[in-house]
């Protein structure tokens, strides 16, 4: 594994950190004073930025009018968006695209990866079940009408679902395999119940009665959904890590500048071993997070499936991301309650990341499922 990054990687890094120097977390209103959702839509003005730098197409193949770059290029990108808590869907987007582009028939490609690619239509993915903790692909059956697919059951936690023109949903069938059908939000056979996160953004829920979706929007190709899976994982850890690190940015610079007894009170030792332990949180979420990424990105073999890795990195990106924040709202006192200071908002985003496609808890289990499977010796 080489932590170097190429030319382009460190490029888009640029280009990012460009389009999110404007960007202020508090933009929006606040999650713990508005009673509903904080806004109606994402940050559709900060969406077209995105796209006019390229930066919704990272993961296509330049055929397709994007860069060729691989997850890692992609969690570099996530991880800034994550510093100035973006309100869009850069992560379910970019990734259903690629896998579309990866697994789909050229017409499907055409229609949808591409356009997704420029911004002009928004993907999102269906990816909690009906608990979040359960496996997503086993919430929904699928099953063949002739050439058409229905199916049947319950997404919960959709992310952007109301404002996306896609979901792709996992679906099981009856062959014990699971594909991915791509759903319209305005379709037929499929309801959309608003829900709403701690970070104070609409989330739906997705029933699905019987939906009819046409072959040309299923992709049955094997190792679709698990290699989908994967990479959100991974893109949410690289959330988590860039929240994380900004979260305890603004806690260094507090404690620097709050005083007491004279001093300031990053000088005593209790603050700076409990910033330091945060700090080794952030660099072991980090050093799991390019292990993960760099196995998708590769598909290099190691002594578990890539899978494997990203457990990994999303035990130590839950975990550590609540340390981080609990840490801050320790450190900061009461000011960092304060609803017109930021914390606040950062703090509700962690706890949204750390749930997001399961606990650490799960990915606990499912990494003590693949050890009890693989010999390591």
């Amino acid at each position: 594994m080489d932590f170097t990054f190429t030319e382009e990687q460190q490029a888009a890094v640029e280009a990012a950190q460009a389009v999110f120097a404007g960007v202020s977390p508090d933009a929006v209103p606040s999650p713990a004073l508005t009673a509903g959702a904080v806004a109606e839509d994402f940050d559709r003005a900060l969406w077209a930025r995105l796209a006019d730098a390229d930066l919704l197409s990272l993961l296509l193949d330049e055929e397709s009018g994007g860069a060729g770059l691989d997850a890692v290029a992609l969690c570099l990108v996530l991880r800034e968006s994550a510093k100035v808590l973006a309100r869009v869907p850069l992560l379910e987007n970019s990734a259903a695209t690629a896998a579309v582009q990866r697994y789909g028939g050229q017409e499907l490609r055409a229609q949808l990866s591409e356009p997704a690619g420029r911004g002009e239509l928004v993907l999102t993915v269906a990816a909690n079940g009906r608990t979040g903790h359960d496996p997503a692909e086993l919430a929904v059956t699928a099953r063949q009408d002739g050439a058409v697919w229905v199916l049947d059951g319950v997404q919960t936690a959709v992310p952007w679902a109301c404002n996306a023109d896609f979901i792709v949903v996992p679906a099981h069938t009856d062959a014990d395999r699971t594909v991915l059908a791509l759903v319209p939000r305005d379709h037929e056979g499929a309801v959309l119940a608003e829900q709403i996160s701690t970070t104070g953004e609409r989330l739906g829920e997705l029933r699905l009665e019987s939906a009819r979706i046409a072959p040309r929007h299923v992709i049955d190709a094997e190792g679709a959904w698990e290699w989908l899976r994967d990479l959100l994982a991974t893109g949410t850890c690289a959330l988590a890590l860039g929240l994380g690190e900004e979260v305890l940015r603004m806690t260094s610079a507090y404690t620097s500048r709050r005083e007491q007894f004279g001093f300031p009170v990053a000088t005593f030792q209790a603050v700076a071993v409990q910033a330091a332990d945060r700090y080794v949180d952030l660099r072991a979420m980090e050093a799991t997070l390019w292990q993960a990424a760099w196995r998708i990105g590769t598909g290099a073999d190691g002594a578990l499936p890539a899978c494997g890795d990203v457990a990994v990195a999303k035990i130590w990106a839950s975990e550590g991301v609540r340390r981080v924040v609990q840490t801050a709202q320790h450190l900061h006192g009461g000011f960092g309650a304060d609803t017109e200071y930021a914390l606040h908002r950062y703090h509700a985003w962690a706890k949204h990341l750390e749930l997001s496609l399961g606990p650490a808890a799960a990915h606990e289990e499912a990494l003590g499922d693949l050890l009890a499977a693989h010999s390591l010796g």
